[in-house]
């Protein structure tokens, strides 16, 4: 139960961690409210630790619910907030701190409780008179529910536990891997069928409760281009919703919400089908979303000091009447994931991490640079959202803002993003949930890019030298006591960087001339107009442009234009290594091996699963990519694999 006697809070412990800490941080000291962290050893110098007004070490995990109530009680906190992920949906966890005396930031532990189990949520939304989708708890009543469907996760989200199946041969495989996907990131393997909509939309309406009995919506959230069943743009309002079908849709959620007795912030999520605009209940996440941000720049409602007045005891001080809507705004998820690689994490570290100045946009961040990305927890670097009198100008200010960011040291998603914001189906409104296999928006960089970044590397280069330099760093760089060869730096681009010798090598080759410029062997005059330790601005024939350079450990990262390209110079001098062996399959992330299917001079097929791996509380299939036999097999299940590592080896049928 929520505490009778509530009075303004005076501190609060954010039991989570990376930027959903820090955006928690910023409301409650603008509150002030003292802030109060908690971490593990992989977090000991994030910035959300840094910026805390006190912190305390976990001797595990954010998930030992133990730990973190005892941190709580020991620095006197008036309150805990869950953040998103982790215990923030943990009807036990939340029931323990209530019972503490320590005030819960969210929904009561019986609301959490209801909604946390999917099939239970179904059963309360048609009570409340909300449309849902044909569905089954029979794992045999595919044929009822009808194809294609969904295996479902009842617990959890975020895309685990999901497995789209066509036909029905490919049910009991994906029933198997949803189940063990399932009890890895949730604790619980029970599964559930649904009706599966190719074309459709994931609209979400926000809700606030208060402990008096006042309910509101804020409006909806479109959040259907995702990968994986996960999120990765936002936008409010969505781009098809017209006020009548936000009425219908706001009401819906408003009458589950009193059903239940909602108290603090949630949201209320539907699927709509886009050929025929009906909507169907999907669930309840009883606690502040990751896309949040958006619905606070068109209300002007900060949703996490609206939680933390709730928790304080305070009304909501205002009817649906009083909501408005201003404008668009679009968020975009910066991950560190391979968008060529199925989106694949990626690991490392940021070399380079430099949010643009203009335009202005809020990036809601958890890493700095010279933050290590590992396999611990999700790789989302950032939230970047922009708003915008209209939908147009908000995408193209986070497209640019996208552009401009000088990043390096992880493989990210920005350039898919920045090809989807400025891509004509996107801005068309033309968002279903299959827009990524649909629409393919690409986002590589082209081969120009990549040559001009080469130029710019190495005119950054040396410029670094001759600043080095104490003995002749004085002189001009034309400077020359008689004839010397040109000079050069060899560059192999991200993407063709393997063990074997058929890597694409770029080689620039320059002579200095009088006046300070340059000219390459490929003809193109080059002029070097300033040079600093974070940038260059050099003029290419004419064409002028500044770009930023970062190069740590021979590794250039050059932004400039509408992207960051990632060269790795290459030594002079090269020592042999060992070949990928023909045939070779490699691990596509780092990860632990939670399946292998094939042994030693089994015969495989092109296609074939031959290894299963798990990252992030995700499962990936790896398989064979042509006919043939397996020679050699360096994994066992259960063993850790870094990014590259050899899994096991082909010998191609003739």
């Amino acid at each position: 139960m929520t505490p009778t006697a509530l009075s303004p809070l005076q501190s609060v412990l954010v039991a989570n961690r990376g930027e959903i800490a820090r955006r928690v941080f910023r409301t409650a000291r603008s509150m002030g409210m003292r802030c109060i962290a908690v971490f593990v050893d992989a977090d000991a110098d994030a910035p959300f630790v840094q910026e805390a007004d006190e912190s305390v070490r976990l001797p595990s995990s954010y998930l030992d619910a133990d730990a973190v109530l005892a941190a709580a009680k020991s620095t006197g906190a008036a309150a805990v907030h869950p953040g998103y992920g982790f215990l923030s949906e943990n009807a036990a966890f939340a029931r323990a701190v209530i019972d503490a005396g320590i005030r819960w930031i969210g929904p009561t532990p019986e609301v959490i409780e209801s909604m946390g189990d999917k099939i239970a949520a179904k059963r309360l939304a048609i009570a409340a008179g909300v449309p849902t989708l044909p569905s089954s708890e029979d794992l045999t009543a595919d044929a009822d529910v009808g194809y294609p469907l969904l295996v479902k996760a009842s617990a959890g989200g975020g895309g685990k536990g999901m497995r789209i199946v066509e036909l029905p041969d490919q049910l009991l495989e994906a029933i198997t891997s949803a189940k063990r996907e399932a009890l890895a990131g949730f604790g619980d393997d029970t599964v559930f069928l649904e009706r599966y909509v190719a074309s459709s939309r994931h609209i979400e309406i926000q809700v606030l409760g208060d402990s008096h009995g006042n309910v509101v919506h804020l409006g909806e959230r479109e959040c259907s281009i995702q990968r994986r069943h996960q999120k990765i743009v936002e936008e409010s309002p969505s781009p098809v919703v017209d006020v009548e079908m936000r009425a219908a849709m706001g009401e819906a959620a408003l009458a589950l919400a009193r059903h239940m007795g909602y108290v603090s912030a949630g949201t209320v999520e539907f699927l709509v089908d886009d050929a025929t605009r009906e909507f169907f209940f999907l669930e309840v996440n009883t606690r502040l979303q990751v896309e949040h941000p958006v619905t606070e720049e068109v209300t002007g409602i900060d949703l996490v000091r609206e939680q933390l007045r709730i928790a304080g005891g305070a009304e909501l001080g205002y009817g649906q009447d009083d909501i408005d809507w201003h404008g668009s705004a679009i968020e975009v998820r910066l991950y560190a994931e391979d968008p060529d690689n199925d989106f694949l994490p990626a690991t490392g570290t940021l070399s380079a991490y430099r949010p643009a100045d203009a335009p202005v946009v809020r990036w809601d961040s958890g890493v700095e640079q010279g933050s290590v990305v590992g396999v611990d927890f999700d790789p989302m670097l950032a939230k970047v959202i922009a708003h915008g009198p209209t939908r147009t100008e908000a995408a193209g200010r986070l497209a640019l803002a996208l552009e401009r960011m000088h990043l390096g040291g992880v493989v990210t998603n920005r350039d898919f993003l920045v090809a989807t914001l400025r891509n004509d189906a996107f801005l068309a409104g033309d968002t279903t949930t299959d827009f990524i296999v649909r629409v393919d928006p690409g986002g590589s960089q082209t081969p120009a890019d990549v040559a001009t970044a080469a130029i710019v590397a190495a005119m950054w280069i040396q410029g670094r030298n001759r600043s080095a330099d104490e003995v002749w760093g004085f002189a001009p760089s034309n400077f020359r006591t008689g004839s010397l060869p040109p000079q050069y730096v060899e560059f192999v681009p991200a993407g063709n960087v393997t063990r074997s010798d058929a890597a694409e090598t770029l080689r620039i080759e320059y002579s200095p001339q009088r006046g300070g410029s340059f000219v390459l062997a490929t003809g193109e005059t080059v002029m070097v107009h300033e040079w600093t330790p974070e940038d260059v601005e050099v003029e290419i024939d004419g064409r002028r442009l500044r770009a930023a350079v970062t190069v740590a450990a021979d590794v250039a990262y050059v932004t400039f234009g509408q992207t960051t390209v990632t060269l790795t110079v290459k030594p002079r001098f090269t020592v042999p290594g060992s070949e990928l062996p023909t045939g070779g399959l490699m691990a596509p992330m780092p990860g632990s091996v939670v399946e292998v299917r094939c042994s030693v001079g089994d015969a495989v097929t092109a296609g074939q699963v031959l290894v299963v791996l798990e990252a992030m509380k995700m499962e990936h299939h790896i398989a064979a990519p042509f006919d043939g036999t397996v020679t050699e097999l360096l994994i066992l299940t259960g063993g850790q694999v870094e990014n590259g590592a050899l899994l096991l080896t082909i010998e191609e049928s003739a």
